[in-house]
């Protein structure tokens, strides 16, 4: 098993339901593939570094899992067609 770290950034014109069940839906892919969860880091709404489809803040979530090597491509493929997750970024977290 492999350590990474999914980071989502969520639309911030969302409401709290959809936000949570954007996050849910990530964890939810992540243990689909095999994947186990070690931490859910909330950041909470912070500015953006540049605009993004109109908006200046989003929410950012960092999760820690495991996972095997073909998990990743998995997640993002299925992350990517999400509505509310305008960026998210699978990397390893082997430090």
């Amino acid at each position: 098993m492999n350590k990474y770290e999914l980071t989502l950034v969520i639309s911030s014109k969302v409401e709290e339901d959809e936000k949570t069940a954007a996050l849910d839906k990530a964890k939810a892919l992540i243990e689909r593939f095999g994947g186990t969860i070690t931490n859910v880091d909330d950041w909470g709404k912070k500015r953006l570094a540049y605009e993004i489809q109109k908006m200046k803040e989003a929410f950012y979530y960092f999760i820690k899992f495991e996972a095997e090597s073909t998990a990743p491509a998995e997640i993002e493929s299925r992350i990517r067609i999400q509505d509310n997750v305008i960026r998210y970024l699978i990397v390893s977290d082997e430090a």
